[in-house]
């Protein structure tokens, strides 16, 4: 479920020497399965553990995930990493915003995680995203643009050479498009 490297087992079992006997970590997730889920670890004293928990243990401590952020942390990476800026925890929870869905779900369903996973995560460096509006009968996904990616003067490119290539590759055999059905309006919002 969630994979905690050595060097991030150590800073955690450094910081909880410094609590109360009993206190583990917890992994959660804060709207899960929505765009605007976001991933935490706090500490999780002993009558902080509730009975549907569930628990993993680590050298050291264990780390306590709620029953309903579970199934959005399949695949969760924990490190801690050093530079030469200094060091810091990192969490990755790639399902968080969507559950993972399984090789034989619906077409439908895979493609709108991938689009959470995968594709989202990387317009949101210039503000922007895609929605699935519709899957054609003939394999065409119909998405719409929005954030920045509405109005932007590179909307076309992102679309040809990024999506629909992504999109397609992922899904050969079954997807033969990506259309745009996005009204683009030009203005400030837009990344140019």
């Amino acid at each position: 479920m969630i994979n905690i490297t050595e060097a991030a087992q150590a800073h955690f079992v450094k910081l909880l020497e410094q609590q109360p006997e009993g206190t583990h970590i917890r992994v959660f997730v804060i709207n899960p399965g929505t765009p605007q889920a976001e991933c935490g670890v706090s500490y999780c004293p002993p009558d902080s553990v509730e009975a549907d928990d569930t628990e993993l243990e680590f050298s050291g401590f264990n780390a306590m995930i709620d029953s309903k952020s579970a199934p959005f942390l399949d695949d969760a990476n924990i490190d801690f990493v050093t530079d030469q800026l200094g060091s810091q925890l990192t969490l990755k929870a790639p399902n968080a915003k969507m559950r993972k869905v399984e090789d034989d779900a619906p077409l439908k369903e895979r493609v709108e995680y991938k689009i959470q996973s995968e594709v989202n995560p990387q317009l949101a460096g210039h503000g922007g995203f895609i929605t699935l509006m519709e899957l054609t009968e003939d394999g065409i996904a119909v998405i719409q643009f929005g954030g920045g990616c509405n109005g932007c003067s590179m909307v076309d490119v992102t679309l040809k050479d990024g999506i629909e290539k992504q999109l397609l590759e992922a899904f050969a055999g079954e997807l033969t498009a990506v259309k745009d059905i996005t009204e683009h309006q030009a203005g400030e919002h837009s990344y140019f």
